[in-house]
């Protein structure tokens, strides 16, 4: 081992220099990150930067960069301490949703980081993130795949992009942090998921073992409005390729029960065996199903409670379980399930 952590730059802010195009992910991000950490750089582990090509803006991500992902962890895994993931903001909370179901509790840190400001710019915050990530890559234990950002350590699963400008970008809205970074470090392990035992045998073999390969287009996601457009309804469940949809609804989980439109799209994508998933548009609280007369007809058509989930959550949810290889009525046993913290408990 020639350091203790492995960074993985995908590309994002972090990493961005100024182009004739505007800001773009540009490679030797090592030396950098060595030159903007200055003499602070002896005070943390080691580390080396494993630039993943091509590197790309976040917006560009898709399901296949998550098994891409886990496939270098696993290759590296018996190699490092620990691992640090840098990641565009516009879809880092997809990504860390992704890694959460697939690699559950780790034996070994993996922790999300980016930044809304470029290292090396004025008024970055790229440093005091890398700073923050590097401190908690080997020195604590924490089995939750994880974001640490604007000096909070927050559950992957859990997080949501609240601010395009603000350096504060990511919250947990219905979570507790695990963790703040201030003057005084302060961890909060009875928060986190219970870590799996390490197999002294093949450390790498848990991780190798979640390794799937995401479906391309298999979730969809519907966001309802007034006047819906029915076309909306009719293209996805005419879409093979379309196995679940995750349905934005009102408040606590409310839906135009009078629209026989909508409610002909309910009956037909339960006929169909397309797993449909409740979710509120709020950004607190969650889905009670049943609790109004306008969201009671939902569990009649085998609609799930996304709960308090967050959007990127249910989705990465539906995705893994397909990749996993379940159909329409293995998803509606395992939907409830707490696989890595992604909903409150009752």
């Amino acid at each position: 081992m020639s350091a203790q952590v492995l960074i993985l730059y995908t590309g994002g802010t972090i990493g961005m220099v100024q182009t004739e195009q505007g800001l773009a992910p540009a490679s030797g991000l090592q030396e950098r990150i060595e030159m903007a950490l200055g003499a602070s750089i002896n005070t943390l582990p080691s580390f080396e930067v494993l630039e993943i090509s091509p590197l790309i803006d976040s917006a560009n991500i898709t399901p296949k960069h998550w098994t891409k992902l886990v496939s270098i962890l696993a290759t590296h895994w018996q190699d490092y301490d620990g691992f640090i993931i840098l990641h565009g903001t516009d879809t880092m909370a997809y990504t860390a949703s992704a890694l959460s179901f697939m690699l559950g509790a780790c034996t070994k840190n993996i922790i999300l980081t980016g930044s809304q400001i470029p290292l090396g710019m004025n008024r970055s915050d790229a440093s005091s993130n890398l700073e923050a990530a590097l401190s908690l890559a080997v020195s604590h234990k924490i089995p939750d795949v994880s974001l640490v950002f604007a000096g909070k350590l927050m559950r992957g699963s859990r997080i949501q992009k609240v601010s395009s400008h603000c350096i504060e970008a990511f919250h947990t809205p219905n979570d507790d942090l695990l963790g703040k970074l201030d003057i005084e470090m302060r961890l909060y392990p009875d928060r986190m998921i219970k870590s799996k035992e390490d197999d002294t045998k093949n450390p790498a073999t848990s991780i190798e073992n979640n390794i799937v390969s995401f479906k391309t287009g298999a979730v969809g996601i519907i966001t309802l409005h007034p006047s819906q457009p029915t076309a909306i309804y009719q293209s996805l469940l005419d879409d093979e390729d379309c196995k679940a949809i995750v349905l934005l609804t009102y408040g606590a989980g409310n839906v135009p029960d009078q629209n026989p439109a909508f409610l002909s799209f309910l009956t037909e994508a339960m006929l169909r065996k397309k797993s449909v998933v409740n979710l509120t548009q709020c950004l607190h609280g969650g889905v009670s199903q049943g609790a109004y007369a306008a969201g009671s007809i939902l569990s009649s058509m085998n609609v799930l409670s996304g709960r308090d989930m967050t959007l990127e959550a249910a989705f990465c949810k539906l995705h893994w379980l397909i990749a996993k290889g379940e159909n329409y009525y293995g998803i509606l046993e395992k939907w409830n399930t707490n696989y890595c913290g992604e909903f409150s408990s009752l």
